[in-house]
């Protein structure tokens, strides 16, 4: 099943009390003309700036008591195909490689200047919604700040962001913020029933508890088979302190010879897999399993390893996946070096 974009998701799950502050401050009259929602990735913050922008737009058929437009509602549909002159989504485009480019260059943000000086064709509003605005570089960013700073009339921009603390304080500082939560396991496991029926039970637990509140990553853990290779890391980190070598270096190609969507998705587990063993030590807890044998491994892990080296290795592989991308580093080497790292901890 195809993953929907947020222009096409009519599904919005979790965040009623974020909709709510919405309308109470459309129905007040002081609307602010800039908002900047944060929150984790994949958990419908670009959902909400679009339902946002969809409720806005309508000029009719809007509800009471929620942003919800109706699919089969003209707004909805000329904005899911991109076709309503008075809606704007802005994303990292494609650059001269042929791969998605890792910022929102300015060329992206003039056209919305552009966009916003013209007067509206349908609604009277003119709504942009800007995704990942964090990758904006410094001339985007800039080029953002003069529209907040000059905001034409019956204008409406929507920051969308994983990190906001990225963003340009005095950007930050002239829109209005909306802070959106991880959802629910129960939350995501509903969304995968809906979205994914043909996934197992059990799959489709697994796949809810290794997401983090994320529905967005859930459905890419389940698209990607994700249950299956964390069980790969949890058996593979079972000898501790020793790593079978021919295992690791089998995994490590495996890994990097599997493209860029399969080490997104191994770098995102490794994340949950600290995370995960990390929360185990604070609360003491056993963890509810994402996979069989995760509670030993954690249950080992925590205890002979404090809680500053596990912060010590969270560090260590952040950084190293980020030069990973940034700098075109060889993936086997940054798999086995992400392991060794975590083998070292009972080595002290």
């Amino acid at each position: 099943m195809k993953l929907l974009r947020p222009e096409e998701n009519s599904d919005l799950t979790g965040h009623e009390a974020a909709e709510q502050a919405l309308m109470q401050a459309w129905h007040s009259g002081r609307f602010a003309h800039a908002w900047l929602v944060g929150g984790p990735r994949g958990i419908g913050k670009a959902t909400l700036g679009c339902r946002l922008a969809r409720f806005v737009l309508a000029a009719t058929g809007r509800g009471e008591g929620s942003l919800y437009i109706p699919p089969d509602h003209p707004t909805f549909r000329r904005i899911a195909a991109g076709g309503h002159a008075d809606f704007r989504l802005v994303a990292r485009g494609i650059g001269d490689s042929g791969k998605r480019r890792t910022q929102i260059v300015v060329d992206d943000i003039r056209e919305v200047g552009r966009f916003l000086t013209l007067t509206a064709d349908e609604s009277g509003w003119r709504v942009v919604v800007i995704d990942e605005a964090e990758t904006m570089n410094d001339s985007a960013a800039n080029a953002v700040l003069k529209m907040l700073e000059e905001p034409p009339p019956r204008a409406l921009l929507v920051l969308v962001s994983h990190s906001p603390g990225r963003l340009l304080p005095t950007v930050r500082s002239r829109c209005r913020r909306l802070a959106l939560r991880p959802l629910a396991e129960g939350q995501v496991a509903t969304l995968l029933a809906r979205h994914r029926p043909a996934l197992a039970p059990a799959e489709a637990l697994a796949v809810a508890r290794l997401a983090e509140g994320s529905i967005g990553r859930a459905l890419e853990l389940a698209e990607d088979d994700g249950v299956a290779l964390y069980q790969s890391m949890v058996d593979l980190l079972a000898g501790m302190p020793r790593l079978d070598g021919g295992t690791l270096h089998a995994f490590g190609e495996r890994i990097a010879q599997g493209g860029d969507r399969l080490f997104v998705t191994w770098t995102e587990l490794f994340r949950a897999l600290l995370v995960r063993m990390a929360r185990r030590g604070v609360t003491g807890q056993p963890l509810a399993e994402a996979v069989p044998g995760e509670e030993i491994l954690a249950a080992r892990l925590t205890s002979v390893v404090g809680l500053d080296r596990w912060g010590d290795v969270w560090e260590k592989t952040t950084h190293l996946f980020g030069r990973t991308e940034s700098l075109n580093l060889d993936r086997k080497q940054i798999v086995l070096n992400a392991f060794l790292a975590v083998g070292r901890l009972f080595r002290g």
